[in-house]
């Protein structure tokens, strides 16, 4: 696995299939390298956005109010 993606490779690795989403995950602060005219984003850094963002899943109302 390469250290730095490009943005076809960044969006497979995400499995992501929507350039929407992921023009969206780039407005939100998804880091990018620009060497010339390419743009590559580093693997640890997709990892780092990603675990930066996790949600952690609750319990529905219905099962908190059970005794």
């Amino acid at each position: 696995m390469p250290g730095y993606f490009n943005y076809k490779q960044a969006m497979a690795y995400m499995n992501i299939k929507s350039k929407a989403t992921f023009g969206k995950y780039l407005k939100q602060g998804l880091p990018t390298i620009k060497v010339g005219n390419s743009k590559r984003i580093a693997k640890s850094d997709i990892d780092k956005f990603m675990a930066d963002h996790r949600v952690v899943a609750t319990q529905a109302k219905s099962e908190s109010a059970r005794p």
